[in-house]
């Protein structure tokens, strides 16, 4: 596993500010203006606009680097497409970074326009996987990137609290394929947490399951959500909690908010050990861990193994059902790959001084 050049590196973190910059531009138009609003102790911004009628647009935590920034040059924010298409086609045809197979990038960008990410949606799975090789500036190996769906996931707090909302989900995906139609949940028939065109290519929406196991087999209302609902999922709350921005090299470049990458690999090695014992889940499974033992490689080429460390060892700490399932994890690593895993995470966590009672049990492998 090797680093991308800095030139190229430097190319990428143009691009993420760029983009960010651009759909700025495109949510935003310059008649209207940012106003601060606490809510709950704690302060947010909003756009307002006042013809034909007062309006206010959710926009993001006032305390948010990135969004206080272009809040105060939003004057200054001018389009520059052509020029970041230029910058895409150089990071994937040059630097070798994976872009997302062309109707899964359509999808991405069209909720992305409809203000997804604005609302502080995430976007989860291997779609944001096929970001990280940019993110972390290391090459990861295109096996691992391949899907056939896109996943989206958002805190219900979040959805309730912001008091805005996607447009109609339907007229968003329809409008990148007038075949997408809803799939009725299997328990909530009156809501809808999966979308699915005449392709089989699905687009689901979750959120994370912080109560009892009842809440599991339920859709949950999302208010910000265009009508969608969401599935309830255990350990998403870990996984999207501090996402990160950053960009989908696709057409002039899709910002987004993702995983961090040290959360998408400890996650991955939590959920690998719950996969369906089926053909579907042996290979979710296979591409889990894959996933998760390329970013603990990826992480410790980029020199931030101590940031893994922390995550690693925030659930590790959350109780024996986590450790159970890091564990059973690391076992279904092929032996080279597990030792090559954890040796990188036990060098991590020494180094800031964690110690994990159990961790060294983990080589003994089971079948």
């Amino acid at each position: 596993m090797k680093p991308i050049d800095i030139a190229y590196r430097t190319l990428f973190a143009e691009l993420v500010q760029r983009s960010l910059d651009a759909s700025f531009q495109t949510d935003f138009s310059t008649a209207g203006n940012f106003v601060r609003v606490p809510v709950k102790g704690r302060d947010y911004w909003y756009f307002e606009e006042t013809r034909p009628k007062t309006t206010r647009r959710y926009v993001g935590p006032a305390d948010d680097p990135e969004i206080a920034n272009r809040v105060a040059a939003f004057r200054e924010i001018k389009s520059d497409l052509k020029a970041r298409r230029k910058l895409v086609s150089t990071l994937v045809r040059e630097a070798g970074l994976m872009e997302p197979e062309k109707f899964t990038g359509d999808i991405v960008e069209a909720l992305g326009k409809a203000g997804f990410f604005r609302l502080r949606g995430v976007l989860v799975g291997t779609v944001a996987f096929q970001t990280y090789a940019g993110y972390l500036g290391v090459r990861l190996p295109g096996v691992a990137l391949q899907t056939g769906d896109a996943d989206f996931a958002q805190f219900h707090s979040v959805s309730v609290e912001v008091n805005d909302s996607l447009p109609p989900i339907m007229d968003v995906l329809r409008a990148v394929d007038p075949s997408f139609r809803e799939i009725p949940h299997r328990t909530d028939v009156s809501r809808t947490t999966q979308f699915e065109n005449a392709s089989r290519y699905k687009v689901e929406f979750l959120t994370p399951n912080r109560g009892s196991d009842e809440y599991a087999d339920h859709a949950s209302a999302m208010p910000s959500l265009g009508g969608a609902s969401a599935q309830p999922l255990r350990f998403l709350d870990f996984l999207i909690r501090e996402p990160v921005r950053t960009v989908l090299l696709h057409r002039s470049g899709v910002p987004v908010l993702v995983p961090s990458p040290e959360r998408y690999a400890v996650h991955k090695l939590i959920v690998a050990s719950l996969r369906q014992k089926n053909a579907n889940g042996a290979a979710k499974r296979e591409k889990d861990v894959l996933q998760a033992s390329l970013l603990v490689e990826a992480m410790a080429t980029a020199r931030r193994q101590d940031d893994l460390a922390v995550v690693f060892a925030e659930a590790w700490n959350r109780g024996a059902n986590w450790r159970n399932a890091i564990q059973h994890g690391l076992r279904l690593l092929d032996p080279d790959r597990q030792d090559t895993v954890e040796t990188i995470v036990r060098g991590a966590l020494s180094d800031i001084g964690e110690k994990l009672g159990g961790f060294t049990d983990t080589t003994t492998r089971t079948d």
